[in-house]
């Protein structure tokens, strides 16, 4: 069984990554995804690993309808680290909107399990519970 994947150290602040990030992440909040979608993808490129890179963009393919980019960045998410129980939920929003239930299910169970005091997670999800 391969090692468990470690979290990747913060950003420095002056990086082109950084800035690329907080950028999207901005757009992001003011409710501009594909910008955000932009500027997270170049900061995805230089700093593939990063889950808060991965999160965001995440979040920015699913509000413009790319659910299936959107699950890809959130499993990659789950892979590398187990118990991020938003990366869960996210990936079972995204597995219901593809169809795919009965997986969509188990991660939200999941997210629920990690995270039993979230009042997001113990929402149901129409079509998943």
């Amino acid at each position: 069984m391969p090692a468990p994947r470690r979290r990747t150290p913060d950003f420095r602040d002056e990086s082109e990554a950084y800035s690329s990030f907080r950028r999207g992440v901005r757009f992001l909040e003011e409710g501009h995804p594909a910008q955000a979608a932009m500027h997270l993808s170049r900061a995805l490129m230089l700093e593939p690993g990063r889950t808060s890179i991965r999160e965001a963009l995440g979040r920015a393919e699913f509000a413009l309808g790319r659910f299936e980019r959107a699950a890809t960045l959130f499993r990659e998410i789950t892979d590398d680290v187990p118990d991020h129980a938003y990366a869960h939920y996210a990936l079972a929003r995204c597995l219901r909107r593809l169809g795919e239930r009965r997986e969509a299910r188990a991660h939200l169970r999941l997210a629920r399990a990690l995270d039993p005091a979230s009042e997001v997670y113990r929402q149901p999800l129409e079509g998943v519970d």
